[in-house]
Formats: C-alpha cells, sequence, structure tokens
C-alpha cells in the first residue's frame, strides 16, 4: 500500500505527465526559448511546473517550494518543501526523445538547517513507468520492489555520465576498462534506472539539487550507494556526484575522483 505522501505525488505527477504527452506528440509545434547554452525550456515544461505546484499545494497547503524554473517559493511550515523538476531532459523532449521524466520530491528540514529528502516519485510518461521511494521504506517502480544491479564486471556493465563534455577525462578512463558509457540526457531518469538495475553506476559533474533529489533517495533505498565524486557523504546540494551499484562502487570511483 502507498502512503499519502506518495499517492499525493504520484497522482499530481500522473496528471501532469498526460498534458506532457499531449505536447510531445506535437513537439514541432512547441514555443521554444533558448535558457542558455544547450538549455531549453518549453511552454510545456513551464506549464506542466504550474499544474505541479497547484495540485500539490491543494494538497498539502503550509509546504513550500524549490522548483527549476519557479526558484524557491516560501511556505507556511518551515519544515517542509516540495522540490520539483518539471520536465528532466528537456533537449531530448524537444527532439522527440522519449527518454524525459517528472521528478517530484519532498524535502525536510530541521531547525538546525539539515535536510533530507524524505520521498519522492519519478514519473517516466512516455513508458507509464513510476518510481518511487520513501526513507527506510524501499524503492518501487509501478509498486515492484527495485534492487541496484550486483554486476560486478566493467566489461558487462553499463554506466551513464551527465555529458561527453563533462568530465571528459573520468569518461575516458572508465570507457577504457571495457565499460559501456553513455550519455542519456536526463539525470532523474538515469538514477531511476540505476535503482533499478538497469544500468550501474551514474556520474555528474555539474548537477542541480532538483535533478538528483528524488534519484539519490531511490539508489540508496534500492541498496546503492550515492556520494561525491569524491567519495564524501553528498547531499542534493552537492554539485559533483556518484552513484553505483555496491559492488562496482569503489572502482568507479577511483577512477572518477
Amino acid at each position: 500500500m502507498q502512503s499519502p505522501l506518495i499517492n499525493v505525488m504520484s497522482a499530481a505527477a500522473i496528471k501532469a505527465g498526460k498534458g506532457l504527452m499531449r505536447d510531445f506528440g506535437e513537439v514541432d509545434q512547441l514555443h521554444i526559448s533558448r535558457k542558455g547554452a544547450s538549455n531549453f525550456v518549453t511552454k510545456s515544461d513551464i506549464r506542466t511546473e504550474k499544474l505541479l505546484q497547484k495540485e500539490l499545494s491543494a494538497a498539502r497547503p503550509g509546504f513550500g517550494f524549490l522548483m527549476e524554473e519557479g526558484g524557491e517559493v516560501a511556505g507556511k511550515d518551515p519544515s517542509y518543501r516540495w522540490i520539483i523538476d518539471p520536465l528532466d531532459g528537456t533537449s531530448n523532449f524537444i527532439h522527440a526523445i522519449p527518454y524525459f521524466c517528472i521528478s517530484i520530491g519532498l524535502e525536510k528540514r530541521s531547525a538546525n538547517g539539515e535536510s533530507e529528502i524524505i520521498a519522492g516519485v519519478i514519473f517516466d510518461p512516455s513508458h507509464n513507468e513510476l518510481f518511487s521511494a520513501e526513507k527506510g521504506k524501499g524503492a518501487q517502480v509501478n509498486n515492484r520492489k527495485l534492487s541496484v544491479s550486483t554486476r560486478d564486471s566493467f566489461e558487462e556493465s553499463m554506466m551513464v555520465a551527465g555529458s561527453p563534455r563533462d568530465a571528459a577525462s573520468v569518461n575516458e578512463k572508465i570507457a577504457k576498462t571495457g565499460a559501456i558509457v553513455r550519455y542519456f540526457g536526463a539525470s532523474a531518469l538515469d538514477l531511476a534506472y540505476l535503482a533499478a538495475g538497469r544500468i550501474d553506476a551514474c556520474w555528474y559533474n555539474s548537477i542541480q539539487p532538483w535533478d538528483i533529489a528524488v534519484g539519490m533517495l531511490l539508489v540508496q533505498e534500492a541498496g546503492g550507494i550515492f556520494t561525491t565524486i569524491d567519495g564524501k557523504p553528498a547531499n542534493i546540494y552537492s554539485q559533483a556526484v556518484l552513484a553505483s551499484n555496491r559492488v562496482l562502487y569503489e572502482s568507479v570511483q577511483r577512477l572518477a575522483a
């Protein structure tokens, strides 16, 4: 049985996903504006974020928000904040590549400033896959329990980097081990795939909180390891991060550091 929190997030993500898929079907007609080098935002992106904010605010009126497009919105309850990426994988979406997702995480903050993600969902509307996790309760995809892979050989593994330009030397070193290195372009979904055992490690040299908030929880709850590139404890505000199954982690971390 899903908790009330997961139900709230799931309902919002699925509702927003329907709109994304309508727009995806008409991707050539979308109005596109440039937001920076290789970083685009569409009307669909903004519309999705507003819908998520509306749905989540109705369910939990006191919670604040940290959103990719809308920035930070304070709530009456400073202990909780939704962290939203309405469309992770925007470039894929624009080019009609079905590898993108919606990410919603709930951050709990203590009086001393510490924070943790206690629940989250990642919804891939192209494949109708809903990944979810709660702290201490495991991770699921469409209500099926997730577990990271147990592959222990570089030659048999598939790994994902943030981009070919991002820490190119790391990518090259790991590729030389015989591992397959890919660049999929949606970090939240990459991490969900890692939690599902589909890929074996991911690393990102420049990342934002909304890109990894839910993915970090999914990986940890599925039995994986999530740290900074240099092997220190990570949080959602870490800039350079590494996630892996437990068997390959030390070897990957040595190459990535």
